[in-house]
């Protein structure tokens, strides 16, 4: 009646908050959670997913780092059920469970130019994460879906945290044409922007439109509030335990397709929209 949780940084609020959603479910199914933090770190997650096979837990939930093989290299040649939760995998055979990365990155992009704006910049997290190329793939689409040129925008890689977003925005906006419109893969990131807007002069929203994505339960009290794409934290985790869960008992009979939710655009005052907490 235990369960391993290797996330790749619980000190991201986002990560933090889904842990502890997925703590709560199974909990209330009677299970223990073990958590291992990766730290975005690949040895460190296939010692954390190696330690928790040896501790005999009933599955395993895995929200990979950047470039992780930990479902070939380990997981593949276990009987252990597992699920892939959130950032994606190759593995064609793992049980994953995520949202519409690329259709939420689309939905913001379109919105920020349907405020008008017309240079629409792009912060993302690391480039060979699988939502993160999604993201951009979103974000890439829309523009061209509207006759922008993505070539012609700003695009940077680096991780999810605010100093990225913070240095990312700091460069971007000392350019000769900076952008009236960031739109950054995380909150956390879009959060350092507006944080670097603030500390050059720039208003947000009247100067700079600032969208995030994840809806971290900070978004709704930072100055400006921030506009996000919301991840449903309740539901990938429910649906993380509940697909374990019927591997754990049914074993090959469970259902391999992957699920992917749909985001929800969450409009405030960093794009120009009124909002309240």
């Amino acid at each position: 009646m235990t369960i391993g949780l290797v996330t790749p940084d619980s000190s991201h609020e986002f990560y933090g908050y889904l842990a502890r959603a997925i703590e709560n479910v199974a909990f209330d199914a009677g299970y223990t959670t073990l958590l291992g933090n990766a730290m975005e770190n690949l040895d460190r997650e296939t010692s954390y997913v190696r330690t928790l096979i040896d501790r005999q837990v009933d599955g395993l939930i895995v929200a990979p780092v950047p470039g992780s093989t930990v479902v070939s290299a380990e997981l593949a040649r276990e009987t252990i059920p597992f699920v892939i939760l959130d950032r994606g995998s190759d593995d064609e055979h793992a049980v994953q469970v995520t949202v519409d990365n690329e259709g939420g990155a689309y939905a913001a992009t379109e919105h920020l130019l349907g405020h008008g704006r017309k240079r629409v910049a792009c912060i993302a997290g690391p480039e060979i994460a699988h939502t993160i190329h999604a993201r951009v793939s979103g974000w890439r689409r829309c523009l061209a879906d509207h006759g922008v040129d993505p070539g012609a925008m700003w695009l940077t890689y680096g991780d999810f945290r605010l100093e990225n977003g913070y240095h990312a925005a700091t460069r971007i906006l000392a350019s000769d044409e900076p952008p009236d419109a960031i739109f950054a893969t995380s909150d956390e990131q879009a959060l350092g922007a507006i944080r670097a807007a603030v500390d050059r002069g720039i208003r947000v929203p009247e100067a700079l439109a600032v969208m995030g994505f994840d809806g971290i339960h900070r978004g709704p009290y930072s100055v400006p509030s921030l506009s996000t794409v919301q991840q449903p934290l309740e539901k990938l985790a429910e649906e993380a335990f509940g697909r374990l869960k019927s591997r754990i008992d049914g074993g090959s009979a469970a259902e391999v397709a992957p699920r992917v939710f749909a985001t929800e655009l969450v409009l405030r005052e960093s794009c120009g929209c009124p909002g309240d907490p």
